[in-house]
């Protein structure tokens, strides 16, 4: 065996090991480590008069079809009215979701409207400059709150360990509502609480988190992933806790369109190498279970691309023996798979199990697409908005679906 043949066979099995890590062994592991050093906390007992000033601060580019409710839904939280605000910063709108913001009479409403678009990380350093709230939770223009999701999140603050607060987001069909949560998005929650149990929550999601306005540090306005960076950047400079909230529930429904799931995954790609750059230091072997979440849940996932690439490349070098004529076989299969579920109707629900195999191949291609579009800088920090459908029945059913499996 020469040496470009044996190199070929440590890129194999290299690629092999750290895809087979990243999916199936760190999910393993933090289970395991979870059970065995988790620190179970619940939160403090707060009364009404002990909860904190509240913002809530919803970033948004022209959702003139959604802001409406979006608005109304965040105004009839429960919290207590002296202590909350809502504040709507819009970020360069050229539609009408500034006249239908100003048709609300409340004063508790505030609108920060900008009218040169700046991207959203930009828009956030200017509106947390304004907001008066000791705490601030952060959500998106398409999403909607179970009534008590902010009262939830504020409580933890009572900790003065505690700087921010992940709640949980249910997905649902935009065209009927109900609830969609696949098989990983089931596997990314649980990664979540067993970090969040272990001090190591990596980031937060836009839909739904809190922050103590005082540990928000401006982000540099290429910022493509400010639920992720925001919220590390702060525990990198202050050393506070990230915690998970699972009842604390938000609803939103999934892009309508494949094409607009693959830009999503591919922006959120390359605001993952992106982030590196920023938060490298969270690899630091002295941050415990961070830097172990950080590496095995993020940095490899990220890398998966390549190692993918490496074993399908290498293999076509090693089809002399029959275990990796078979290995190539096995790979083709799965990639051809992949697409040929891609292509059947939704209602076919035995395919259900083997659409897992779209979701790890479109994922890691967008991850790749992600990497180029960070190497060559063509991500920049404004967003264009996903495309939303019409759901009446969406929130009445995801409401229906929290009740019947919240833990508390």
């Amino acid at each position: 065996m020469d040496q470009i043949q044996q190199a070929e066979i440590v890129v194999f099995w290299t690629g092999f090991g750290l895809v087979l890590f990243s999916y199936a062994v760190y999910p393993v592991a933090i289970w395991w480590l979870a059970r065995a050093f988790a620190r179970y906390e619940s939160h403090p007992d707060v009364s009404s008069d002990q909860l904190p000033s509240l913002s809530i601060l919803i970033v948004a580019h022209n959702e003139e079809e959604v802001i409406k409710d979006r608005v109304s839904n965040a105004l009839a939280t429960d919290y207590p009215t002296d202590r909350s605000e809502v504040v709507v910063a819009l970020d360069g709108c050229t539609d009408g979701t500034l006249s239908i913001l100003q048709g609300f009479r409340s004063d508790r409403l505030r609108v920060l409207s900008f009218e040169t678009r700046q991207g959203k990380s930009e828009t956030l350093n200017h509106a947390f400059e304004s907001l008066s709230g000791e705490i601030v939770v952060l959500s998106d223009a398409n999403t909607e709150f179970d009534p008590g999701a902010a009262r939830r999140l504020a409580r933890w603050f009572a900790d003065p360990e505690v700087g921010i607060v992940c709640g949980r987001l249910v997905l649902s069909d935009p065209m009927t509502g109900r609830n969609v949560d696949s098989l990983y998005w089931k596997y990314e929650t649980f990664l979540k609480r067993c970090e969040g149990s272990l001090g190591a929550l990596l980031g937060a999601n836009g839909a739904i988190y809190a922050i103590r306005r005082k540990l928000f540090s401006p982000i540099p306005g290429s910022t493509l992933i400010d639920d992720f960076v925001v919220p590390l950047l702060a525990k990198l400079r202050s050393g506070c806790r990230i915690v998970y909230e699972p009842t604390a529930v938000a609803y939103e429904e999934t892009p309508a369109e494949v094409a607009s799931e693959f830009r999503r995954r591919a922006r959120i790609g390359a605001g993952g190498f992106q982030s590196i750059a920023i938060l490298w230091r969270l690899l630091d072997p002295r941050r415990g279970w961070v830097a172990f979440s950080f590496l095995g849940h993020k940095v490899l996932r990220w890398l998966c691309p390549f190692f993918l690439l490496g074993m399908l490349a290498s293999n076509l070098f090693l089809l002399g023996s029959p275990t990796y004529r078979l290995a190539l076989g096995l790979q083709c299969a799965f990639y051809g798979l992949s697409v040929l579920v891609a292509y059947l109707p939704r209602s076919w629900t035995f395919a259900r199990p083997w659409r897992l195999t779209t979701m790890f191949t479109m994922m890691n291609a967008a991850l790749f697409v992600g990497f180029w579009r960070w190497l060559l800088g063509t991500n920049r920090g404004t967003w264009a908005r996903t495309s939303r459908s019409p759901r009446p029945h969406a929130i009445d059913a995801n409401r229906e679906f929290f009740r019947s499996t919240q833990w508390r």
